[in-house]
């Protein structure tokens, strides 16, 4: 019996996007990003729409001129409500554990956090936010109207992936992005086989402290009717 407990975030995920590849710019993924002193001056776009790429866009516009490319507007939710912090409203209200993961077929975006400093940074335009470009040219851009211009930095803000290397000999264990494939953290095609710390494979928490016991002992009880029936 096998336990996978190595969580959701272990690889940066970089998309594929036109002509990165080729990009004669900087580009690089925002794990790696530590100070907006080293891309002060700059012309730099941030890739993304969630808490990572809002925050760390609105750090860099300060000191260089940042654009927010996103598919879609980024979406806002407050950090406190009626004097306390959401994380606590989540747990009072038993909605941070609640198993709603079955019921989802791919894990939700998450809204940006916000305490008003950022929603308001944007509409400042500090940085500006445009429609995702529609590629790159050596160190050009090509926005949605088709207008051009030169880029120095590239900030990939576009998740992480799990990191299960280690199982990529495994037939059909993983899919073919990397994922796991499982139900309720049971492997589908190895049935000795669980993940444990999954996004939202049993509930909003399942990858943090506060619920990835929960999922733990439902993994384990699978493992253990395996065991049991072999």
């Amino acid at each position: 019996m096998v336990v996978a407990a190595s969580g959701s975030f272990g690889r940066p995920y970089r998309p594929s996007l036109p002509g990165l590849e080729a990009f004669t710019g900087q580009a690089l993924h925002v794990a790696d990003y530590r100070d907006p002193a080293e891309l002060a001056g700059q012309r730099v776009v941030v890739v993304g729409a969630g808490n990572s790429a809002v925050q760390v866009a609105a750090e860099l516009s300060r000191a260089s001129r940042t654009t927010l490319a996103t598919r879609a507007p980024a979406k806002f939710a407050r950090q406190r409500l009626l004097g306390r912090d959401l994380h606590f409203r989540l747990i009072r209200t038993g909605l941070d554990t609640a198993p709603l993961g079955g019921l989802l077929r791919t894990p939700p975006a998450q809204p940006v956090l916000d305490d008003g400093r950022y929603r308001a940074a944007l509409a400042a335009g500090l940085p500006d936010r445009r429609p995702m470009f529609t590629g790159l040219d050596g160190g050009k851009v090509t926005w949605a109207d088709r207008s051009t211009e030169a880029v120095d930095s590239i900030i990939l803000a576009t998740g992480y992936r799990p990191d299960l290397p280690y199982l990529a000999h495994l037939d059909e264990a993983l899919d073919a992005s990397g994922r796991p494939r499982h139900r309720d953290g049971a492997c589908l095609a190895h049935p000795g086989l669980a993940f444990v710390g999954l996004e939202w494979q049993r509930s909003l928490s399942s990858n943090s402290l506060r619920g990835c016991g929960r999922d733990a002992e439902r993994a384990a009880r699978r493992l253990a009717g395996h065991l049991a029936r072999s």
